[in-house]
């Protein structure tokens, strides 16, 4: 019985596998595989519904319903039994449908003589692309066998649908994928614009084969690919730089439970018997297990679904060949489009790629802090890029709307590099100013400083007209390699850096990992909100060697010049005091084994929670220098999670609230004499910035292509008269100071 089943199976599978070999249009195809499939299941109806736009499905082809209502029956996402099993992508099998929670009847179609009802999803790694329906007279529930080879028939629907067998004109079926313009809304990660052609950063397996000929020669494929790939996965667990505990261990020790689970094999194998081939097998497993796995409750769970999915690639790519080597060559001017990407990787493409479009990443990740030294655009949250873009296709990414153009219309083009060509004038203006001071009408000069993390950002030192690196974030180096850097290495780079600035300040914040930067070869903590757990200092007072070493190394690559030390998320001054005991300690230790010392050594802390404005003026007195990081000081005042979307940009910086702080921070470290400056991307928004400055803070530390634009802002107007302008406007009571900021500014 099993046998008959299995090659009835087959059987429909060859015929969808003839049509799609077959020449004809899509709505053509569309229709004999509805016939087919009903005739194969013995049921009345068959109906396929598309995606027309990610919101809305549409029946684009029917054995039995009324014909009339082919393309002219549309339903929202999570409308009715369809629209249900589209969002939640699983099937729905009743022997009642009008019963059914949430049944929505459609009389154009003629469905009420039908209560039988079985919905599968048509999907293809995570990719929603449409819903398979087959509907009967009788009343009755379809069986486990039927709902599973309606299953593997929908997975061949779904690499018929993504190799372009039902696309046609705008009114013929559906249209052409990869064809139209299409206009994603993410979130700026990094501002800036760029124009070029799509560079995937892994290249799609294109299953061009679903149907398998030879079932038993597609098992032996199947179990000679596994082979190889547990074999891979035990020599890359075996490596010397993955021992231990770290996350690379745990996330293998993940790949060799699921390449040697049997029930994922199992099942494999069962899809292989009823007709699919083994990389169609692969990847009907892939979207079903993380179907599942994206409707988890459980954050661990969910987490796994990137080991699964790398693993299955890993798999397709084993059994097609399709290497990400494809072949293609990079185009000019490459835009990198890529789901996620580690800091490593993106550092490798370098300065050859004009931005980046991200669907997934965060505005902290370490991608976007290697984005912001290669002074590249970011956007993040792009949903679909990945399978909406194709190698070559023209882009336009604006970072600072956090809008991707792809296939652009010639209009949208010519405005976009109509912006582009005003940016480029606005630099090449304020690039006579490099060699000015960022001096007031008033005569209040403003020292600017560059936020720097890799040696590639040293040349913007001198091109920019900085006057040093107020933030030079030491932690890159730990994030981009798999294993702890060895002190030699550090203090050479760190000497190499000291070199490039030719003799201007660097402002070295020791490691600040924890939160959104965890390291490749340190074990995760299970944290509910990181952001405010073990991280920065708190863990270099923990794990006091890699503070020592780190330390050790600065000290060495000194050598007889000044150094500059910034301790990060200091909160309390205990922690202060005893970080600075450490340094004090390295320092002692080195000089007794005979180092040359540092010139001077100047020692400072970042302040970037509210508790550290309220330290007694001790701790002032103590640091040479104090420096605002901004971004993490106003997430904590406003409770705002500058990862969360929905809140990061409901707060204003010019709130009469925050510029009360930033007040009272300037006025402690002027009683204490201390140098103050503020870092973060505020101080690189000339808006921002003049704000700041008339508030009392002299050194402002931002991205090298701000400097430009907060000098030009700087030397045209009078900050004294802008905190006369700020003083009344509080004394009138209002509680936020950008309209009365930017009309003052306007008047000038």
């Amino acid at each position: 019985m099993q046998d008959r089943k299995d090659s009835d199976s087959r059987k429909l599978l060859q015929r969808l596998k003839e049509i799609l070999a077959a020449p004809g249009g899509g709505q053509d195809r569309l229709d004999q595989i509805t016939h087919h499939i009903a005739d194969s299941m013995g049921t009345q109806v068959c109906s396929i519904y598309l995606f027309r736009d990610p919101e809305t499905l549409e029946l684009c082809a029917t054995e039995g319903l009324r014909p009339e209502s082919v393309h002219q029956t549309r339903l929202r996402l999570g409308e009715g039994l369809v629209g249900r099993v589209a969002r939640s992508g699983r099937h729905v099998n009743t022997a009642d449908a009008p019963s059914e929670p949430g049944f929505r009847f459609m009389p154009e179609t003629g469905e009420e003589v039908f209560p039988s009802f079985l919905g599968v999803p048509i999907q293809r790694v995570g990719e929603r692309l449409g819903v398979l329906v087959v509907q009967s007279r009788e009343s009755r529930q379809f069986s486990e066998d039927e709902l599973y080879g309606l299953e593997v028939v929908a997975m061949v629907l779904a690499e018929m649908t993504e190799l372009g067998a039902f696309q046609g004109g705008q009114s013929d079926s559906m249209p052409q994928a990869h064809r139209f313009p299409l206009m994603i809304r993410g979130a700026t990660a990094q501002e800036g614009a760029a124009e070029g052609r799509v560079w995937l950063h892994e290249p799609r397996v294109v299953v061009s084969n679903p149907v398998g000929d030879d079932p038993d020669k597609e098992l032996v494929r199947l179990h000679e690919g596994v082979e190889r790939l547990r074999q891979t996965v035990d020599s890359m667990l075996a490596a010397n730089d993955m021992t231990g505990d770290g996350e690379h261990a745990a996330v293998l020790e993940t790949y060799r439970m699921f390449a040697h689970s049997r029930s994922w094999l199992k099942r494999m194998e069962e899809d292989i018997r009823l007709g699919l081939s083994a990389e169609a097998a692969v990847e009907k497993e892939q979207s079903q297990a993380r179907a599942r796995l994206e409707m988890a409750a459980d954050p661990y769970l969910r987490d796994r679904l990137h080991d699964l999915d790398d693993l299955s690639n890993r798999l397709l790519r084993i059994l097609t060949g399709q290497g990400s080597d494809t072949g293609a060559e990079m185009p000019q001017n490459p835009i990198l489009v890529a789901r996620n990407i580690g800091p490593a990787e993106l550092l490798e493409y370098g300065r050859k790629l004009k931005g980046v479009v991200l669907e997934e990443g965060s505005v902290g990740s370490h991608a976007a802090i290697v984005a912001r030294a290669l002074a590249i655009p970011l956007v993040i949250h792009a949903a679909r890029i990945t399978s909406e873009a194709l190698n070559g296709d023209p882009i336009l990414v604006d970072g600072d709307q956090g809008l991707v153009h792809l296939r652009p219309e010639e209009t949208v083009a010519v405005a976009f590099r109509d912006k582009i060509a005003m940016q480029a004038e606005a630099q090449n203006r304020y690039a006579s100013l490099r060699n000015l001071p960022a001096t007031g009408t008033c005569g209040t000069t403003i020292q600017l400083y560059m936020n720097a993390g890799l040696m590639a950002d040293l040349p913007s030192l001198e091109g920019s007209g900085a006057e040093g690196v107020g933030l030079f974030r030491t932690e890159l180096q730990f994030l981009i390699r798999s294993h702890v850097p060895r002190r030699a290495e550090l203090a050479a780079l760190y000497r190499r850096v000291m070199d490039n600035a030719k003799g201007r300040p660097v402002m070295f914040r020791t490691l600040d990992i924890g939160s959104d930067k965890v390291l490749p070869y340190m074990k995760p903590q299970d944290e509910p909100n990181p952001a405010m757990g073990w991280r920065a200092i708190r863990v270099g007072l923990d794990k006091r060697g890699v503070l020592r070493m780190q330390l050790q190394a600065l000290i060495r690559a000194s050598a007889g010049r000044p150094l500059h030390v910034m301790f990060p998320f200091v909160a309390d001054i205990g922690e202060y005091e005893e970080a600075y005991r450490v340094l004090m300690q390295e320092l002692s230790r080195e000089q007794k084994l005979g180092r040359e010392m540092p010139s001077d050594i100047r020692v400072g802390a970042m302040l970037e929670t509210p508790s550290l404005a309220f330290a007694p003026r001790r701790f002032f007195e103590m640091c040479d220098f104090v420096s605002i990081g901004g971004n993490d000081l106003k997430q904590f005042f406003f409770a705002a999670d500058r990862e969360n979307e929905r809140v990061r940009r409901r707060y204003d910086t010019l709130n009469v609230s925050f510029l009360s702080l930033l007040r009272q921070i300037v006025q402690c470290c002027e009683e204490a004499r201390v140098p103050l400056s503020f870092c973060g991307e505020d101080a690189g928004r000339p808006i921002e910035a003049l704000t700041f400055a008339a508030l009392g803070i002299r050194r402002l530390s931002m991205r090298p292509a701000s400097i430009g634009p907060v000098k030009h802002l700087i030397r045209r107007v009078s900050i004294g008269d802008l905190r006369r302008v700020i003083d009344e406007a509080e004394a009138q009571g209002l509680t936020n100071l950008r309209r009365p900021i930017t009309e003052w500014l306007a008047r000038q």
